[in-house]
């Protein structure tokens, strides 16, 4: 899914659960059986870690209006006050828990409860983790995702897919599911919430995209440039309902056409990496359905070389694989067409 495609569908009359079942193939939208909750990394913190609005922690009864820390004590964590006074062992996890939200020190108001474990990879350090249910965790994901302003059903079926994708796409870390980034998607907690998103996400409550019967991993991003591509074709596995599909209202994404302007020994140094020489041509041998680039043959002064499309993106500063080349002064290519040029003189890339 595309967020702003969403956006478009939603300005168009089309409802969430259309949107949904257009970029997901094949999928049908489902309750939750049971409440889920979710770990998300907030910090890797190398001191205390401070908090307030705690009624409890590690079997101490705590003052919601008192500020406490969490202390690394070698493979453990300690409770104590602020002025340092110890109050209990915690074990391997400090969980503070209060009236259903939490202040970090240094991080803002979170609902759900605080966890801290000690960091595997440094041995002064601790990790920051915000345990919530998934319900509450994504008013905290969709208006970093979504503009609030943007039409309700495209903020619901933000939601859905945010909500599925938390209880997909976990990463196994230390203590916590996801990441409070772009890594698995931006939280920003409680303070970042907003009443449109907040409604969208209390509509479809517990709702989730499945596919047989199980939870669909609903990659999304801001744009697709007209055309989602397929699963197989970026991860290199394919996924039943992951597969490229048209975008027809993605115009409105600032990024859905770009352009970057090189010279020839401009870009000759950007892709030296993959570069025999000097830049000659760029010929692409294979796309996607988007059609986004798969492989493409370097021509160099020195000989030929392949790379792909993720490289060639990555090398050049591109905001998609969705590329075409040209000299300078040349008309646009229709996009399954080989670039031309001499290397010699200034070109560009677009998408």
């Amino acid at each position: 899914m595309s967020a702003y495609g969403a956006y478009g569908y939603a300005k168009h009359g089309k409802d969430y659960r259309f949107i949904l079942g257009h970029y997901y193939t094949g999928t049908a939208l489902a309750p939750l059986g049971k409440p889920r909750v979710v770990r998300v990394l907030l910090d890797v913190s190398s001191g205390d870690v401070g908090f307030s609005a705690a009624t409890s922690a590690c079997g101490v009864a705590l003052d919601p209006a008192r500020e406490y820390t969490a202390h690394r004590v070698g493979g453990a964590v300690q409770l104590r006050e602020a002025g340092g006074k110890a109050l209990a062992p915690c074990g391997r996890k400090l969980r503070a828990a209060g009236a259903g939200r939490i202040e970090i020190a240094g991080h803002g108001t979170y609902r759900g409860a605080l966890e801290t474990v000690p960091t595997k990879s440094d041995a002064g350090a601790l990790n920051v983790v915000n345990a919530l249910a998934v319900d509450a965790y994504v008013k905290g994901v969709i208006p970093n995702e979504s503009p609030p302003s943007w039409p309700l059903e495209a903020l619901k079926a933000q939601a859905v897919a945010s909500r599925s994708f938390a209880l997909t796409g976990g990463v196994g870390g230390n203590g916590f599911d996801l990441y409070a980034d772009t890594r698995s998607q931006v939280y920003e907690g409680l303070e970042s919430e907003h009443p449109r998103s907040n409604t969208a996400a209390d509509a479809t409550r517990g709702e989730v995209v499945t596919y047989k019967g199980e939870i669909a991993q609903t990659l999304f991003s801001a744009c697709s440039g007209g055309h989602t591509e397929s699963m197989v074709n970026v991860f290199g596995t394919a996924v039943p309902y992951l597969v490229g599909v048209p975008d027809p209202y993605d115009g409105a994404c600032p990024l859905h056409t770009w352009k970057l302007e090189f010279s020839g020994p401009e870009i000759s140094a950007e892709l030296g990496a993959y570069l025999n020489g000097r830049l000659r041509k760029v010929v692409v041998t294979k796309r996607g359905v988007s059609p986004r680039i798969i492989e493409a043959k370097l021509y160099g002064t020195g000989g030929v070389t392949t790379a792909s499309g993720s490289e060639l993106a990555s090398a050049l500063g591109g905001y998609d694989t969705w590329m075409t080349f040209r000299k300078a002064g040349a008309a646009v290519p229709p996009p399954g067409e080989a670039p031309q040029g001499p290397a010699g003189q200034p070109g560009g890339v677009g998408g």
